[in-house]
Order: structure tokens, then C-alpha cells, then sequence
């Protein structure tokens, strides 16, 4: 919402405005014989007779209901809503890429050579040996990492049936772990918010299979303990597993492969300026050591002779999605990365940590765990960080991730990103601040001015009204 929409909020006249004021009623004939029950036929339907500014204005208010990057900083911490640059969609959309992948290797060169100078880019950026590009969204290369993880204890006869994932990690590992056939072991964070040596060392055993560690961590800090960490899980005979959310914070400076980890995912939503996944529709890439890469996803893509082929590993999990992955949003991650170059993406990852701090220092908030890098999680004290996010809605701004990570009291997670101007993040402290001094019946009746207004969310969870027609009082 902007602050036009905030305005359209208080005005009596903004229903009419999107309603449609003209309708012609057309005869279809009651002879007709259907085998439809009765109640699903008419003999009439009502159609609106509109023109086309009406129409084409009628849709663009709706549009503009929602929130989107292109109208404003989208703060989500962990989440990383960045804005998505239109050249990649202009590369993605060249009709040369439109190339069905059932075709001849020979006929699908350009395709195979593009795929491959990803791989290349994606495991020069993260330290690795080996890509591959199947994964369909974040959470799906997380499973994939602990899947090929799996495969390489199996080669070995070595049964392994646990893995270890911090109070501080990314939220889909304990998930991604579980779907592997684990069992999930959280590790509470320390009182810097870091992962806790000691306990560490209590938690593994001949049983770990692996560590998943996000690094930078949820509420933004650095585990300085890393190769420490490292030692540790190694000696155990685990593996590290490198979750990418936060890798945007890294780009250019620090590589997961030098940390010493062995096998991690990357979110090119989050670091590369993809379009969001939702859980499928996106890219998971995951990067691999020497020694995992005979367990990937079928098939690679490499260069023999001059020429781009497909082949499979040889000890290969198989598949995880159809063909390369996501070609589209493969491609786009390919543009960002070749536009940047090493030293663009050196600076995204610079001003990204920049801006996270910058916000920071103008909020009248705490912030319990810090020097942070790209987010942080500042805590809303006594008051409720769903009121406070709800506030601040009236206020034309998005707010940030609220109640997560749990051991942050009333969590406010946040992350500007590198995209956001000065402008913006002055608006963004500003509604911060605005809500964090309201008093208590300002931010009950919060948000007064959105299209939807506040709602009865406990409710809404328990009685959910799901069917898209308006229902009678009695029905409800």
C-alpha cells in the first residue's frame, strides 16, 4: 500500500471506484438440454458492459492493492524479497531461449553452454567443486543437499541417522532434514545468538550425519567459530551443509567452501535477484566437494571436445525435477551474475550489509544481538510484533518478519536488501519508530487506512470462509 492507497483508504467514494457500473443481461435459450443438475444452469448471464479505460483502470486499482518490490522495500528478514531486475526478464524473454530441452544435444548447444557457465559461476562464488541446477526453489535444494549427503554415508556402509540444525538456522531445515529420514536435532544458540562450541561438541556423535548452518546466521551475525565448527562435525565423521539463504551478505568477500563446508544450496532469489520460488517455480541450485559430486542429480551438464554435453554421476541420486531445472529462472540468475561481475557483486553484498545497519541505527527499538551483517532482528519489548507490523501498514510501508526467530522476544526481522535508497530507508525507520510510540489503542485499531482492514486472525484460523462467493449471515 502507498500513500495514494492510503488515502483511497479513507475515502467513502473508493468502493464505487471499483465497481462495474454498466451490465448487459444476455438470453442463451431455455430449450437447451444439459445434463447439468438444474441449480448449476441459467437461461440468462449478466455480462458488464464496459470500455476499455474502465476496464484497463478497473484492474490497475486492484493491482495496486497489493504490495509488491516494484512499489516499495518488501523488509522481510530471512525471506529476502529483492527486486528483480527487468534486463533479466528481457534476456529470459528472447525468443532464442525458447528451446524445447527434448532436442538433440547438438541442436541445444547455446542452451548447454549457458547451463554451464552457471555451474561454473555458482562453484567459483560458493567454494564448491560441483553444481547442479535441478532444484526447483530453495527448500527443494535443501532436501536435495541432504539426500546426496545421505548417499555418500550409504557408500560407506555408515548408518547414520541424525542431523544437527541450530535454534539460529534457516526455518525449512528441520523440515528438509526430517523429509530425508533424520532425526532433527536443534541446537540452542548461545548467549551471543552464535552456535554454542560446547554444546556442539555434546550434540555430535557416530550418529550425526550432518550440520545445517545458515552464515551468516537468522538474526544477521557471523559464526566466528567456523572453522572451529568445522573441526568438529568433521572429526565426528559429518558433514558441514551450508544453507545460502544468508549468502548475500558474503558475495565477493567469504566463501562457504573455504569455511569448510561441504555441500550447500544457494537461493538465487535471495542473492541473485531471481523472482521468488514459492516453493517450486524457482531455482535451488546446490554446489558439492570433490568428494559428493559422484552423488548429484542426473543429469550435468559439461564440456568435452569443444562441445556441451549431458551426462550422468555415477553413483547419481537420480532425479528431482524435469530436465535442468527451471531454465528461465536459471537464465536470469546467469544475467545478474555476468552483468555484476566480481566486482558488482562485491559491492551488492557491501551495501546490502550497509543498509541493514544503516536502518538499524535509526530505529528506537532494541536490536539483543549484534554487530550484524544484512538483517537484523529487533525486538518490539512489551508490545506485540504482529500490532507493531499492522501499524505500520498505515504508514504506506511493508514490515518486516515478525515473531521469528523464536528466541528473539516479539522478533522484528529485518532486511532491506542492497536495492533500497537512503529515501526509503528513512521512510522505513520512520514507520518503525511511529509504531514502536503508539500507545495501545492506536495499534489495536491498526491498519486503519489499508483495503483490508484488521481481522480476526485466531478466528479467521479456526472458521475459515473458504469459498470465493460472498456468503449470507447464516451461512457464516
Amino acid at each position: 500500500m502507498n500513500h495514494d492507497q492510503a488515502r483511497f483508504g479513507d475515502d467513502e467514494r473508493y468502493e464505487s471506484l471499483l465497481s462495474e457500473k454498466d451490465s448487459t443481461e444476455i438470453d442463451i435459450g431455455t430449450d437447451a438440454d444439459s445434463p447439468l443438475p438444474d441449480e448449476l444452469t441459467r437461461d440468462s448471464v449478466e455480462l458488464p458492459s464496459l470500455s476499455e479505460p474502465e476496464v484497463t483502470r478497473h484492474y490497475t486499482r486492484l493491482s495496486q492493492m497489493n504490495w509488491s518490490v516494484e512499489t516499495g522495500p518488501y523488509p522481510l528478514g530471512s525471506c529476502t524479497m529483492k527486486y528483480n531486475p527487468t534486463f533479466a526478464e528481457d534476456v529470459a524473454a528472447d525468443p532464442n531461449g525458447a528451446v524445447h530441452p527434448d532436442r538433440s544435444e547438438e541442436s541445444l548447444q547455446g542452451t548447454l553452454e549457458v547451463l554451464h557457465h552457471l555451474q561454473d559461476y555458482l562453484a567459483r562464488i560458493g567454494g564448491m567443486d560441483a553444481v547442479t541446477l535441478q532444484p526447483p526453489a530453495g527448500a527443494a535444494g535443501e532436501f536435495t543437499g541432504i539426500l546426496v549427503a545421505k548417499a555418500y554415508h550409504e557408500s560407506r556402509d555408515d548408518d547414520r541417522s541424525e542431523v544437527i540444525v541450530p535454534a539460529s538456522a534457516h526455518g525449512t531445515n528441520f523440515a528438509s532434514a526430517a523429509m530425508a529420514g533424520y532425526d532433527v536435532v536443534e541446537l540452542p544458540s548461545g548467549d551471543d545468538g552464535r552456535v554454542d562450541l560446547e554444546a556442539l561438541e555434546a550434540a555430535v556423535s557416530d550418529d550425526t550425519a550432518a550440520l545445517m548452518l545458515t552464515n551468516p546466521n537468522t538474526v544477521g551475525l557471523f559464526e566466528r567459530d567456523i572453522e572451529e565448527i568445522a573441526g568438529i562435525v568433521h572429526d565426528a565423521g559429518g558433514l558441514l551443509y551450508y544453507d545460502g539463504a544468508n549468502l548475500n551478505a558474503l558475495l565477493g568477500r567469504a566463501r562457504p567452501g573455504d569455511m569448510g563446508f561441504d555441500v550447500m544450496h544457494y537461493n538465487v532469489h535471495k542473492t541473485f535477484a531471481t523472482p521468488h520460488g514459492g516453493g517450486g517455480p524457482g531455482a535451488g541450485p546446490v554446489g558439492v566437494t570433490d568428494d559428493l559430486a559422484q552423488f548429484l542429480p542426473r543429469p550435468r551438464v559439461r564440456e568435452r571436445e569443444g562441445a556441451y554435453e549431458l551426462y550422468d554421476p555415477e553413483r547419481t541420486i537420480g532425479k528431482v525435477h524435469g530436465y535442468q531445472g527451471n531454465w528461465l529462472v536459471l537464465v536470469k540468475a546467469y544475467a545478474y551474475i555476468a552483468r555484476l561481475g566480481d566486482a558488482g557483486l562485491e559491492d551488492a553484498s557491501a551495501k546490502a550489509v550497509l543498509n541493514a545497519n544503516y536502518l538499524a541505527e535509526q530505529l528506537e527499538c532494541e536490536i539483543p544481538y549484534e554487530p550484524f551483517h544484512h538483517e537484523f532482528a529487533a525486538t518490539a519489548g512489551s508490545r506485540d510484533a504482529a500490532d507493531v507490523a499492522k501499524y505500520m501498514l498505515d504508514h504506506g510501508v511493508h514490515p518486516p518478519t515478525t515473531k521469528w526467530p523464536e528466541f528473539v522476544p516479539e522478533a522484528m526481522l529485518t532486511e532491506p536488501t542492497e536495492a533500497e535508497t537512503l529515501d526509503s530507508l528513512d521512510d522505513l525507520a520512520n514507520a518503525f519508530n511511529a509504531a514502536f510510540a503508539a500507545d495501545r489503542e492506536a495499534l489495536d485499531a491498526a491498519p486503519s487506512k489499508t483495503t483490508a482492514r484488521r481481522i480476526d486472525q485466531a478466528d479467521a484460523a479456526r472458521n475459515p470462509q473458504l469459498s470465493w462467493q460472498a456468503l449470507e449471515p447464516d451461512e457464516e
